[in-house]
C-alpha cells in the first residue's frame, strides 16, 4: 500500500465508511471547506510574484513591469545583508549586495524603491524577518511621503523569527529578544494601520526537510507562541488575531497539500475559539498565503518546473488560500527573468481564468478520498503538536534543538528515498535524459550587475553626509536605551528611519543590548 509524504496509508478505494466527519458548508465554523462563504465567486486570490535583485532602481522597474502584466500585488525580496541588518558597505556583506534580492540601506533608497508606484492602491508583501521591524518603518515612511494615511497602507511582513531559528538560519538576536521585537511590531501594527498584517507565520520548516503534516503542525505551534506572548502583554485575542496570517509551501503531492490546508484551517479554529476564548469569527479564520515551488523545482530540466508549479497552483485553488506567488521554472538557476517572472504569473491566470477552479467553492469538498485523508492529516498534524506542547511549547523546542534535529533527519530520509528512486522526480530519477547534449535547454538568466554593491556602498555613504547627524545619532541612542526597558521599540525604530538613520546602524544599536543568537551546539 502507499504512502503520502507524511506516512499516511493511501487505500486504492474510498467510500463513505472512511470519512469520519462531514464539515459544515464554506465560510462557517472551523472553516475546513474556506474561510469565506463564497470564496473566489467574490475575490479571486491575490497574485504575487517575488521580486527583488540589484539596485532599488531595478527593482523598481520589475515591480512594474509585473503590475502591466497583471499581477494584484507586489512581494518584495531583500538580499541577505539587508536580511541580516548589514549595510552594504559593511565589510560582512562582501559579495552578498543586491543577489537575493534588493539592497535597502536606508528611507532614500525606499523611496526609490517604489517611485511611481501608489502605495495608496497596491498591497506589498515583504519577505523580512530578523529586521521587519526596520523595513516596516522604512514602508510606512515612505507611504505617508505619498500622501498615504495609515488607513490605507495595505500589505504584510513576514516578521516570523521562529521560524528562523527552525529552519532557515537569517537569523540575528537571541529567542526571547526577538520575540519581544516580532510581538512589538505586531501590537504597534494592530492599534494604528488597519489594513497591514503585521506577521505572516511561515512555514519554512517544509523547504527545509520537514514533511506536509510536521510542516502545518510547526507552523501553527509557532503561531501558538505568537498568540501567547500577546495574549501575556494583556491584549485580548479578538484585538490581534484577526490580523494573524500564514504562509505555506506547496508542493506536488496534490491531494495531500489539499488535505494539509483544510485540515489546518480546522485545527487553528478551534484552537483560537476552545483554548485562548477568541469570540470573533475573524479571529477564527487562517488567512493563508503560499508558494508554489521552492524545493520541489529541479535544476535538471528546468522547463518541467512549469507543470510543477501549474499542479501545485491548482492544489492551492482547490485549497482556498488567500495569496499565491508562483516561483519561476529558472529560480533553481538565478534570479528570474522578466520572461521566466511573466511565466510564473501566467501560470496562475491560467489556473484563474480558463479552468473552474473558481467558479465554486471548494471543488474537491465531498470527495471521500479528501474527506478521510484531511481527517488522517489532522490526526497527524495533532501528533506532532502535542510533541511539541510535551517539551514545553515551540519556542522551547527551538531552544533545545529538537524542531532542528527533526527537520534534519526529514531532509537526510527523503534525499535518500530519492537517491533510491523510491519518490519519483521527473527528469532526475525517472525519466532522465542520458547522453543527449540538447536535453537542458539554453536559458537566459538574471545576473546581479557588479556595479550593485558599489552603487548600494555609494548610497549608504551620501545618506550619512546628507542627513542631519546629531538627529540621526539622538534616535539611535534613544532606541539603544528604550531596548534596555521593556517598552515597545516600533516608535523608537520609526523614529530612527525618519532621521534616515541606516539599517546596519539600527541592527547594532539593538545589538549592542540584545547580543546575538547562539545555536545549540548539538542536539
Amino acid at each position: 500500500m502507499s504512502a503520502t509524504r507524511s506516512g499516511i496509508e493511501i487505500q486504492p478505494v474510498y467510500g463513505p465508511d472512511d470519512v469520519k466527519q462531514v464539515p459544515p458548508p464554506p465560510g462557517e465554523y472551523p472553516y475546513t471547506r474556506g474561510i469565506h462563504r463564497n470564496m473566489y465567486l467574490g475575490k479571486l486570490w491575490t497574485m504575487r510574484q517575488y521580486a527583488g535583485f540589484g539596485t532599488p532602481r531595478e527593482t523598481n522597474q520589475r515591480f512594474k513591469y509585473l503590475l502591466e502584466q497583471g499581477q494584484t500585488g507586489l512581494s518584495l525580496a531583500l538580499d541577505l545583508p539587508t536580511q541580516l541588518g548589514l549595510d552594504a558597505d559593511d565589510p560582512e556583506a562582501e559579495g552578498e549586495v543586491g543577489k537575493v534580492g534588493v539592497s535597502i540601506g536606508s528611507l532614500a533608497d525606499m523611496e526609490e524603491l517604489f517611485a511611481g508606484i501608489p502605495l495608496g492602491k497596491v498591497s506589498t508583501s515583504m519577505t523580512i524577518n530578523a529586521t521587519a521591524p526596520i523595513l516596516l518603518a522604512l514602508y510606512e515612511e515612505t507611504a505617508r511621503k505619498q500622501g498615504v494615511p495609515d488607513e490605507r497602507i495595505s500589505g504584510t511582513v513576514q516578521n516570523d523569527l521562529l521560524k528562523e531559528f527552525g529552519a532557515r538560519g537569517a537569523w540575528l538576536f537571541p529567542i526571547e529578544a526577538s520575540m519581544r521585537l516580532a510581538c512589538d511590531l505586531i501590537e504597534d501594527t494592530v492599534k494604528r494601520l488597519p489594513r497591514f498584517n503585521p506577521v505572516s507565520i511561515a512555514s519554512h520548516y517544509r523547504d527545509a526537510g520537514a514533511n506536509p503534516a510536521e510542516e502545518m503542525a510547526y507552523t501553527l505551534c509557532a503561531g501558538k507562541a505568537y498568540v501567547e506572548n500577546l495574549l501575556a502583554r494583556g491584549l485580548p485575542a479578538d484585538s490581534f488575531a484577526p490580523r494573524l496570517s500564514f504562509f505555506f509551501y506547496t508542493y506536488t503531492n496534490f491531494f495531500e497539500e489539499v488535505a494539509k490546508y483544510r485540515a489546518g484551517r480546522r485545527i487553528w479554529a478551534r484552537l483560537l475559539k476552545e483554548q485562548y476564548g477568541a469570540k470573533e469569527p475573524e479571529s477564527w479564520r487562517l488567512r493563508a498565503a503560499c508558494v508554489c515551488g521552492g524545493h520541489s523545482l529541479t535544476r535538471a530540466e528546468p522547463l518541467n518546473n512549469i507543470a510543477r508549479t501549474t499542479l501545485e497552483t491548482f492544489a492551492v485553488a482547490c485549497s482556498g488560500l488567500q495569496s499565491v506567488f508562483t516561483a519561476a521554472y529558472d529560480e533553481a538557476f538565478a534570479i528570474p527573468t522578466e520572461l521566466s517572472a511573466r511565466t510564473a504569473l501566467r501560470v496562475q491566470q491560467v489556473v484563474a481564468y480558463e479552468t473552474e477552479v473558481a467558479q465554486t467553492v471548494d471543488p474537491l469538498g465531498g470527495s471521500y478520498f479528501v474527506e478521510a485523508l484531511t481527517d488522517r492529516m489532522e490526526e497527524a498534524i495533532r501528533l506532532v503538536m502535542g510533541e511539541i506542547d510535551g517539551r514545553g511549547g515551540f519556542v522551547e523546542a527551538l531552544r533545545q534543538g529538537y524542531v532542528q534535529q527533526r527537520i534534519a533527519q526529514r531532509a537526510y530520509e527523503h534525499q535518500r528515498a530519492v537517491e533510491k528512486g523510491e519518490v519519483a522526480v521527473v527528469g532526475v530519477n525517472k525519466f532522465r535524459t542520458v547522453g543527449d547534449a540538447h536535453a537542458e535547454p539554453e536559458m537566459e538568466l538574471t545576473s546581479a550587475s557588479p556595479a550593485a554593491a558599489r552603487d548600494a556602498a555609494q548610497r549608504v555613504a551620501r545618506v550619512k553626509k546628507e542627513r542631519d547627524g546629531g538627529k540621526a545619532q539622538a534616535a539611535l541612542r534613544a532606541l539603544s536605551e528604550a531596548a534596555a526597558g521593556k517598552e515597545n521599540l516600533q516608535p523608537h525604530i520609526r523614529d530612527a528611519v525618519r532621521a534616515y538613520c541606516t539599517v546596519g546602524e539600527i541592527a547594532a544599536a539593538l545589538k549592542e543590548k540584545f547580543g546575538t543568537y547562539q545555536p545549540p551546539t548539538r542536539f
